[in-house]
């Protein structure tokens, strides 16, 4: 993978992610719950039993979900380069999609994890979880094209 590629796939990840991330803060903010991926990725490495202060638990959580997106973005960039999909914005957006549906069942099983369930709406998070990825697939699609 040359630089120029490496770039392109870094920054689609970083504006998807991010595009994803407002579009939770916002709901999470008209919704009044708590629907912040980084702040529940926070909560999830506290009953995780790391023995480090919360500022490092929330700084490695937002560290861990761009880490994510950009893994998800590094799978779309395969799946395009070897033609397995179309680069088309409807692909970016089925893509988001299925990484929606991964996002889902893994936040699912995480929040099993943890002896404490947050105080959420469980339905309305991955219902906006699944929304934040269509966004994301969406982001990811047309910041990859304009490299």
């Amino acid at each position: 993978m040359d630089f120029y590629t490496l770039i392109q796939i870094v920054v689609s990840s970083i504006a998807a992610t991010s595009a994803m991330t407002l579009f939770s803060y916002a709901v999470s903010a008209t919704a009044r719950e708590l629907y912040k991926e980084p702040v529940l990725l926070s909560y999830i490495l506290s009953h995780l039993h790391l023995e480090v202060s919360p500022s490092v638990k929330n700084i490695l959580a937002w560290i861990l979900h761009y880490i994510i997106g950009l893994g998800f973005v590094l799978a779309y960039h395969f799946l395009w380069i070897y033609k397995v999909l179309e680069l088309t914005w409807p692909i970016g957006i089925l893509l988001g999609a299925i990484s929606g549906i991964i996002g889902i069942i893994t936040w699912f099983f995480l929040f099993k994890m943890v002896p404490q369930k947050p105080n959420i709406n469980f339905a309305g998070y991955y219902t906006q979880l699944f929304a934040a990825h269509l966004i994301f697939g969406f982001i990811a699609y047309q910041v990859y094209i304009l490299f």
